[in-house]
């Protein structure tokens, strides 16, 4: 915990952070909007979605850090974002079987226990937890909703977690399952008002699409629900967004979006 403190001081003291950009909730997390897309890996040379980029976002002091979830032959859940790892199907695929290969840093491609195990010995930045869409079938999608809640209860670690997913269902799965989670919608096809009449936490979409319809930004904000925009990586694209008052923006320039905080 003294490790983490230390680099996170000393990463918001480089970007010249403002009390702004330090400013924590009530549970002490960190409320800057910044949301590592990946961890932070771009910058720092650390493969996306691994510990080490987790790592990165919780020392850099972001928001967030976003990884994706998906589940393997024998119901493991790993930490990846493409439906292959290293060209093996990860649904068709056993978790020994993805232990064969490894990133070019040594590290093993992580199961979700070990990533949220990771990131629950800090207590400033949130996970954000993408559950993928099955690509073999709707009930392997659910199955791996299902799942997913249980391991973050399992864990304790619910103050930590939002979810995430372009899966209307499973994000209803999990509200079903846990009545008190965050859950946004990704896809982008349904306004805020429909959000808000299933309970949804807020809404998560591409940048097309809020550009697209930017008065989403103020009816999100009139029913009470959050915006996150992403991947976000131009600087005019941060500002715009800031402007507008988006909740949160993810990207794969942490590092530039803090600096634009801290200076605003």
């Amino acid at each position: 915990m003294k490790k983490i403190l230390f680099f996170f001081i000393t990463c918001m003291i480089v970007t010249g952070a403002s009390e702004e950009a330090l400013a924590q909730d009530g549970k002490g997390f960190i409320k800057n909007k910044v949301i590592a897309h990946r961890g932070a890996f771009k910058n720092t040379g650390s493969p996306e979605n691994s510990l080490a980029s987790l790592n990165h976002a919780i020392e850099m002091g972001c928001e967030g850090s976003e990884f994706d979830v998906w589940m393997t032959a024998d119901s493991v859940l790993v930490v990846n974002h493409d439906a292959d790892f290293m060209g093996m199907f990860i649904e068709d695929t056993t978790y020994k079987e993805l232990l064969q290969k490894k990133y070019p840093n040594g590290e093993n491609i992580p199961t979700a226990e070990a990533y949220i195990k990771e990131g629950i010995k800090q207590n400033h930045t949130k996970l954000i937890f993408e559950i993928k869409p099955s690509k073999k079938s709707k009930e392997h999608g659910l199955k791996l909703a299902e799942k997913s809640v249980a391991l973050v209860h399992q864990l304790n670690a619910q103050n930590w977690v939002d979810y995430i997913s372009f899966d209307y269902d499973i994000c209803k799965k999990v509200m079903e399952l846990d009545p008190k989670a965050n859950v946004a919608y990704l896809n982008g096809d349904l306004s805020p008002a429909e959000l808000k009449k299933d309970g949804f936490f807020g809404l998560d979409y591409s940048l097309k699409v809020i550009k697209k319809h930017p008065e989403w930004i103020k009816q999100a904000r009139e029913n009470g629900l959050t915006v996150n925009v992403w991947t976000v990586n131009k600087k005019e694209d941060m500002e715009w967004l800031l402007d507008e008052g988006a909740d949160f923006i993810t990207t794969n320039e942490p590092e530039q979006l803090l600096k634009i905080i801290s200076n605003k």
